[in-house]
């Protein structure tokens, strides 16, 4: 089985039969999920936080870290296993986006990645079919190449998907 594991700010995919790309441990991060029905690709990115403005420097090391930069990486990779590298046809689907250790919404980073999310998607004319975001839980995601099924898993829950 081949495995793409991706930490914080990491992008990644896999093609290969019997493979997977996992994440762990999202909180307020957002895990965007692209799924290529026509390579049957699966692609990942780890976005820890929405605007890449507020630490250029981070960029240049980890695109894959912020909404704007790491959503075009990951199509950029994608289309080197043959994927449209504007992510025509591609399903997307949308994880995490806790609110965790912030209370009073001082902060709200799961909130605000999702919406930055949101509105690259919509820049490249994609929107999110499925997505299990919020709450105040972390999740840990697999994406299976054959199948495209998501499994969401978080400790005392049992797995679901999406």
């Amino acid at each position: 089985m081949s495995a793409v594991v991706l930490g914080v700010g990491d992008f990644g995919a896999n093609n290969k039969p019997g493979g997977i790309v996992k994440t762990y441990a999202l909180g307020s991060c957002v895990a965007v999920i692209l799924l290529d029905p026509r390579t049957r690709t699966v692609g990942m990115v780890h976005v820890a936080l929405p605007e890449s403005r507020i630490n250029p420097a981070k960029v240049a090391e980890r695109p894959g870290y912020f909404a704007d930069t790491g959503i075009p990486a990951l199509l950029k990779e994608m289309a080197k296993l043959g994927c449209d590298p504007r992510g025509r046809g591609m399903v997307v689907k949308l994880a995490g986006g806790a609110k965790i250790m912030d209370p009073n919404d001082t902060f709200n980073i799961g909130k605000r990645n999702e919406l930055a999310i949101k509105k690259v998607l919509w820049a490249h004319g994609m929107g999110a079919v499925a997505e299990d975001l919020g709450g105040n839980f972390s999740r840990t995601v697999a994406v299976s190449v054959d199948t495209g099924e998501i499994t969401l898993s978080s400790p005392g829950r049992s797995n679901w998907t999406i």
